[in-house]
């Protein structure tokens, strides 16, 4: 298979990923550029290999749980979540807003586990799957304000400030104000993003560390977000103290979730038992 083969092979995946009941062959062919004989082939070998499935009544195609099932996996094989949604669930209960734990994968960010801390009114919750625009969140901005600033701004140049539709009406558009932006961030200590995300919400991050100590390196960002008219400027204070507090704890776990997922893939350690498969703590 060709390079050109798989970057349209994975480009049907994403589209598919946007249209939960499912979208016909003419429609798909059109929106990735493509004979609708090549599209379909490229169906028919997703549908035999279980990803892709065709609605009998109305001919639309649309994604299996296969794919999601493999990310649930490899998340689980990472240990990823259970790491840190004590955390998560704690800084969700202190600030009663929505919170987000994201890890650093290359140059971007990647939701991993949520947590709802609001119990009654408006209730704001977006989707997991949905891609983080680094420029135009407060996670993204707490992340980019820890990297070298030349850095940061390749990383978003490379991108774009065009989003198509997934920002708010603030959201910065140019350079000099993401460069405004994350030195405010880096002054304040965590970021700040008001409606620039999403119109009618605001979000609040800091990031966290691979291991104690101002040496290590980024693992991921804690986001506290809810509507605009719960998350006013008189708050940010005391949620700003409740992230550095969950990115203290964060750090000091991280390490952990290294030596469970290699103990529970190793039955021995130097030659003994592994206490953790004894006990069945782990197990």
């Amino acid at each position: 298979m060709t390079i050109a083969a798989v970057d349209r092979a994975l480009k049907m995946l994403e589209m598919l990923s946007g249209e939960p009941a499912g979208i016909d062959l003419g429609a798909l062919a059109e929106r990735l550029d493509l004979p609708a004989s090549a599209t379909h082939r490229l169906l028919t070998t997703f549908a035999e290999r279980g990803f892709v499935a065709q609605d009998p009544a109305s001919g639309a195609y649309a994604l299996t749980l296969k794919l999601s099932l493999l990310a649930f996996r490899n998340l689980d094989l990472r240990h990823l979540p259970d790491a840190g949604q004590i955390v998560l669930d704690r800084l969700a209960q202190a600030t009663g807003e929505y919170c987000r734990l994201a890890v650093v994968e290359g140059e971007n960010l990647v939701w991993i586990a949520r947590s709802q801390g609001a119990t009654a009114g408006l209730r704001y919750e977006p989707p997991m799957g949905s891609e983080i625009v680094l420029h135009a969140t407060a996670t993204g901005k707490a992340w980019l304000a820890s990297l070298p600033e030349d850095e940061a701004l390749r990383i978003v140049c490379a991108r774009g400030f065009q989003a198509e539709g997934r920002t708010g009406p603030n959201a910065v558009t140019g350079v000099e104000a993401l460069r405004s932006h994350l030195a405010e961030t880096r002054r304040r200590g965590f970021a700040l993003a008001v409606e620039e995300g999403e119109i009618g919400t605001v979000a609040m991050a800091t990031t966290f560390r691979s291991a104690l100590g101002a040496e290590a390196p980024i693992a991921g960002t804690l986001s506290v977000a809810g509507p605009a008219a719960r998350m006013q400027a008189e708050r940010h204070g005391a949620i700003a103290d409740a992230l550095q507090r969950a990115a203290a704890e964060m750090s000091e776990i991280w390490p952990l979730r290294r030596r469970q997922s290699s103990s529970l893939h190793n039955p021995s350690l130097n030659g003994r038992p592994n206490p953790l498969l004894q006990t069945g703590t782990l197990a």
